[in-house]
């Protein structure tokens, strides 16, 4: 509220669940700058998946199109292409130049942008130029594709042990280290496949009365993805919060025992 004195484009109410706010900003650049200021002034709080703001104009739903403009090298339109027409984008311009990039345009829903930039910059190894400006409100288009990949979610509560990740990294990309404090219901990698899967991530190596040399040093562990708060609001899904805290950003599922999933799946 102190934020709405002198942050003119932002908007607050309170949500219907106690304790929760609504919060509207331009973009969500904006939404994180909020969020990170709050974090460093010592607050804790959880953030739900962004939505863009719809109107009802002559009683249907309208929702805010985006100018797309993107700048990328020959090789990889095949790529941005295949990314961006999911999510319902239309292609206005071309352009190629003989020293290998493309110019490309857009008009593209702005929840469409949502997540867009992180893919952007993997498909195309960091060499894409992304600019977007607001167009106008349209007639509401139809459903957009979610994440493509499930997540892992913890089964338990302790600290991460590298055992226990060295199994789980050959079918997921993971998210935190050994030694990284891990509580029940928090994610801590993406499942290869489209499914959530439940895990262990704390389980130690059993230990028998035989050893073989050498045979604990063959543990090989690729490095995490660490997630900035902007990409972690952009990866979030409906049923997710950003955990974020002064001395972590983390994600998790709203429910965080399994049979609190099943039971809001089962009312949904």
């Amino acid at each position: 509220m102190r934020e709405l004195q002198s942050n003119v484009a932002l908007r607050v109410e309170e949500a219907d669940v106690k304790e929760s706010f609504r919060v509207s900003g331009r973009g969500l650049l904006h939404l994180s700058i909020l969020i990170e200021e709050m974090r460093r002034e010592g607050y804790e709080l959880s953030v739900g998946k962004p939505e863009v703001i719809r109107k009802n104009i002559d009683g249907k739903w309208h929702e805010p199109f985006e100018h797309l403009v993107i700048d990328v090298a020959t090789d990889y339109v095949g790529s941005v292409m295949e990314l961006i027409t999911p999510r319902r984008g239309q292609m206005l311009d071309m352009t190629s130049s003989p020293n290998g990039q493309s110019h490309l345009e857009f008009s593209i829903p702005a929840r469409g942008l949502i997540g867009l930039r992180t893919r952007l910059l993997n498909a195309t190894r960091g060499e894409v130029v992304v600019n977007h400006r607001f167009e106008g409100f349209r007639p509401e288009e139809g459903t957009l594709p979610n994440r493509s990949n499930g997540v892992l979610i913890s089964q338990t509560t302790g600290k991460a042990s590298a055992y226990a990740l060295w199994k789980l990294q050959d079918r997921a990309e993971m998210f935190v280290s050994p030694g990284d404090e891990i509580y029940e219901g928090m994610i801590v990698g993406e499942n290869a496949r489209e499914n959530d899967l439940v895990v262990n991530p704390t389980r130690e190596k059993k230990l028998t009365n035989i050893r073989s040399a050498g045979a604990d040093d063959a543990i090989l562990l690729k490095p995490p993805r660490e997630m900035s708060l902007e990409m972690a609001l952009e990866y979030v899904e409906v049923d997710e919060y950003v955990e974020i805290t002064p001395d972590a950003i983390r994600l998790r599922k709203i429910g965080l025992t399994e049979q609190a999933r099943k039971r809001k799946m089962a009312k949904t």
